[in-house]
């Protein structure tokens, strides 16, 4: 990767995260272990390819707040899920990751159908019993799982029910990570609306 793709790299995926940083609505979607917003380089194999918010994204006085620095290789498991569907879907570079109970499922079902968008879910407890110690092996089928859902077409929100010992977390998945932080932070506000949820 030349320096002139890192700079470009950093600095969408910092003024995603500016994005985000400024919608108080998407706070009350950061799950438990936290977010994290992850971009892959054109050319991306491995983890260390992939941009990332080192210590994830938290919530700070209301707000979204990133703990650490935007820095390559601060992902693991987001950069893993982003590099497997990128294997079959090369134009998604990035990926962001949010909450999911019963209640956000329910939000998710209906705001993606009204926006036009793949959706799909993927059921853990159908995790083969082979891969559930192999996080790579796991990863690779739940990507499978996801599109295999969506009618063979890789979903724009997917998300996971939790495995045990996990918690359950949805995916939106995009080309560009301005793009993805947009699209996020509409979501949140829809989810936020008056008369639309109470959380």
């Amino acid at each position: 990767m030349d320096l002139k793709e890192k700079i470009d790299m950093i600095g969408r995926l910092y003024l995603g995260l500016e994005q985000i940083e400024e919608c108080a609505e998407f706070s009350v979607l950061i799950p438990e272990v936290r977010t994290n917003f992850v971009y892959a380089s054109k050319e991306s194999t491995t983890p260390e390819d992939v941009l990332a918010v080192d210590g994830r994204i938290s919530v700070v006085d209301g707000f979204p707040k990133a703990i650490g620095k935007i820095k390559f290789g601060a992902s693991g498991y987001m950069a893993h899920l982003l590099l497997e569907i990128r294997k079959k879907y090369p134009e998604i570079r990035s990926i962001i990751d949010f909450a999911n109970n019963p209640d956000i499922a329910d939000f998710l079902k209906t705001y993606c159908k009204e926006k036009g968008w793949d959706f799909s879910v993927v059921d853990r407890s159908r995790e083969p019993e082979n891969l559930k110690d192999a996080e790579g092996e796991a990863i690779s089928w739940m990507v499978e799982e996801a599109i295999r859902a969506a009618g063979g077409k890789m979903p724009r929100v997917f998300y996971e029910t939790g495995a045990v010992g996990k918690e359950p977390v949805s995916i939106l998945v995009g080309k560009d990570p301005i793009e993805v932080a947009k699209q996020m932070c509409e979501l949140a506000r829809s989810y936020h609306e008056p008369g639309q949820r109470t959380r």
